[in-house]
């Protein structure tokens, strides 16, 4: 009788517990789409320079179930006023670019302080100049920011000559923050045996 009495407390203990871990994993979820729209709304007015999208942002949906097979159906939508819609299939090359690049740096600054690496290949592609120009702006202004974090390192790897010309007036306007003193170039050279190198220069950027 003790026994019986004993496990049906600790049952309802157990499922008190899994009811409050349920309840805060459901907050903390809402607070971190919520911290990642609050940059991505930052982000995307700095970068996007079009007319036609005001925002965007991540919505999830949750499928109904049991809750230990709970699981979130995440899309993005892009807003003009008041008007919303999934982004999915209605906009360009160019405007699908610069949000993935904004919603991965959104999810950095959320989830990665004490991992301060990003890596950003060819993020130009498909963006016309002045969306080229607004990304390198807020690159910039990330990099100031961040300064002063020891870990925080930005790879940026791009061929467009001039997506670094911008990055390099973007930069020596920030104040706070040392300017770096160079970048690096990686050409592929054919050697004496016949076979191609990769050399890797350091140019000042001076230089450029």
């Amino acid at each position: 009788m003790i026994e019986h009495e004993t496990t049906n407390i600790v049952v309802t203990d157990l499922d008190k517990y899994y009811d409050a871990l349920d309840k805060a994993l459901l907050r903390y979820h809402g607070m971190k789409i919520n911290d990642i729209n609050k940059i991505i709304r930052e982000l995307w007015t700095l970068t996007y320079k079009g007319e036609d999208i005001t925002n965007i942002e991540i919505q999830s949906g949750q499928d109904s179930g049991a809750r230990a097979n709970r699981s979130y159906n995440y899309r993005i939508v892009m807003s003009k006023g008041s008007t919303q819609m999934d982004m999915r299939g209605r906009c360009s090359a160019g405007q699908r670019v610069l949000a993935s690049i904004v919603i991965r740096l959104a999810l950095a600054e959320t989830f990665c302080l004490n991992c301060g690496v990003v890596a950003l290949d060819e993020p130009t592609t498909n963006l016309d100049f002045e969306n080229k120009r607004g990304l390198a702006i807020a690159l910039g202004q990330i990099i100031a920011s961040r300064a002063a974090q020891s870990n925080f390192q930005l790879v940026v790897i791009t061929h467009d000559e001039d997506f670094v010309s911008m990055m390099k007036q973007e930069l020596s306007s920030q104040t706070g923050f040392n300017m770096p003193e160079r970048y690096y170039q990686v050409s592929r050279e054919e050697g004496h045996d016949g076979r191609f190198y990769s050399k890797i220069n350091a140019v000042d950027w001076d230089d450029l």
